[in-house]
């Protein structure tokens, strides 16, 4: 049986951005919160806030350098796998993509070093400074990429001469008809991903007595975060699909299920699309929704995948699946939110040990939900690479094999997972041990250390060592 270059090309390259997408969608999120509680602290003196700002940085630190690793070998396929795309996209991506790192990489490294190894021996207003920054490094960092892949989905500002892009306005291919809904709809998810993690590790030392004022804190800011995020991102995905709609047709046909173009479209909650004979097998679904959401009319006319040839469908069962789960997980989530509301205002906020504990089972659900949003968005514009002007084959790199291509994606997964693996274990313990009941900063100065320290020691160091005994139990 003979290798298909193409078919590893594009699992190889949809593992590698699956991997990579967890961890900006966090550090994002993230990011912003550890500012604002470096600014709680700054206003206030309270250290708790202070407490929760270290302990937070740390984790950052680890997962940020995941994703810097992972994220780096995406560039490297661009030449290895795709370089008659690259070629014919060069004249875009490649500026856009430098762009990322010199406006976005470079702050964020040289203000992660400040904010990671300054605490203690620059005044709180740097330090403040130095948060900030780094959270505004990581939505720079985001504008450029999702500026990237928005153009890939909705090319503007271009001309095409002997197979190459050439770029006519840099404003309209940077800001390209879907580029302000997909950075909306990314944002709104690093903030909800953010905020399930915090809320669900706080969730975790409540239930374990540990750190009671604290975490409280974090979990009431973080509950009241998701209350109104939540339906915020509900209503950003429904622009999002409506510019989908005009731009995507086929990609939000296969999101619906919907092969014919017709009025009356029900909304799908259930079937089993059949690609091969152009029809669902079982349906399950609300009379003319579809219409109503899409076209705000029963009447109103839903393009359907049939539109198009079958070789430029997308595959039809993936995409309809993904943006189910993508779906339900955010009306879970809008669910577990608004009960965190009904648990306030009846004072069990913090002692319903079975609210926490579904907190501490939704961390993993923002992931999944990006992870299907991007299948959703990456395996809907099949066949295309540039939609509607570039198809896989047509990117791929002449001289690739299947063996070659074989061999690099299994290197990646094996890499992949000692490294996730790795990462994994490092936050774990870092969890375990929790946060560090002192804070070394006193009045803005740094307290003499009572005993010796190494040269390789630094005060991040004190706080795994000061809760060895937290760990083990």
């Amino acid at each position: 049986m003979e290798l298909d270059p193409l078919i590893l090309s594009r699992l190889q390259f949809a593992f590698v951005v699956c991997f990579h997408a967890i961890f900006p969608v966090f550090t994002i999120g993230l990011a912003s919160y550890i500012a604002v509680l470096h600014g709680f602290f700054y206003k206030t003196a309270n250290k708790v806030w202070d407490r929760l700002a270290l302990f937070w940085t740390k984790i950052f630190a680890v997962v940020f350098g995941m994703g810097v690793v992972s994220g780096i070998v995406m560039s490297f396929q661009f030449g290895t796998n795709w370089s008659n795309f690259s070629y014919a996209t060069s004249n875009f991506l490649g500026p856009v993509l430098s762009y990322e790192v010199v406006t976005a990489f470079f702050l964020e490294a040289a203000f992660l070093g400040v904010l990671l190894f300054g605490r203690g021996k620059v005044p709180q207003g740097v330090h403040l400074f130095a948060a900030i920054t780094v959270a505004t490094g990581t939505f720079i960092s985001s504008f450029w990429i999702l500026s990237a892949n928005s153009w890939m989905q909705t090319p503007a500002g271009y001309e095409l001469i002997d197979g190459r892009f050439h770029i006519t306005s840099w404003i309209e291919a940077i800001f390209n008809p879907s580029f302000w809904y997909r950075f909306a709809h990314m944002g709104m998810a690093s903030f909800l991903t953010g905020g399930f993690v915090v809320a669900g590790v706080s969730a975790w030392y409540l239930l374990r007595n540990r750190d009671v004022e604290a975490n409280k804190k974090a979990l009431s800011m973080c509950l009241w975060l998701l209350l109104f995020l939540t339906p915020a991102q509900a209503l950003i995905g429904d622009f999002h699909g409506l510019n989908t709609l005009e731009h995507q047709p086929t990609k939000l046909a296969a999101m619906e299920g919907n092969w014919e173009t017709r009025s009356n479209v029900p909304l799908l909650l259930f079937a089993i699309p059949d690609q091969e004979n152009q029809t669902n097998r079982f349906e399950i679904g609300i009379p003319s929704m579809a219409s109503i959401i899409l076209k705000h009319s029963a009447d109103g006319v839903v393009p359907g995948i049939s539109e198009v040839a079958p070789e430029e469908q997308p595959p039809v069962a993936l995409v309809f699946w993904s943006f189910r789960v993508m779906v339900g997980l955010g009306f879970l989530m809008m669910g577990v939110a608004l009960l965190g509301l009904f648990m306030r205002r009846k004072g069990r906020i913090f002692q319903n040990r079975l609210y926490l504990r579904a907190l501490v089972g939704m961390i993993a659900s923002p992931f999944i939900a990006v992870l299907s949003g991007w299948i959703v968005t990456e395996a809907g514009r099949a066949p295309w690479l540039v939609y509607g002007m570039m198809k896989h084959a047509d990117g791929l790199t002449p001289s690739l094999t299947g063996g070659m291509a074989l061999f690099t994606l299994m290197g990646y997964i094996a890499v992949y997972g000692v490294v996730f693996f790795i990462g994994v274990f490092y936050l774990t313990r870092v969890v375990r041990n929790g946060m560090r009941k002192d804070p070394i900063e006193v009045h803005g100065e740094v307290e003499r250390p009572k005993r010796p320290l190494s040269a390789a020691h630094t005060p991040l160091d004190d706080d795994f060592s000061d809760h060895k005994a937290g760990a083990s139990a």
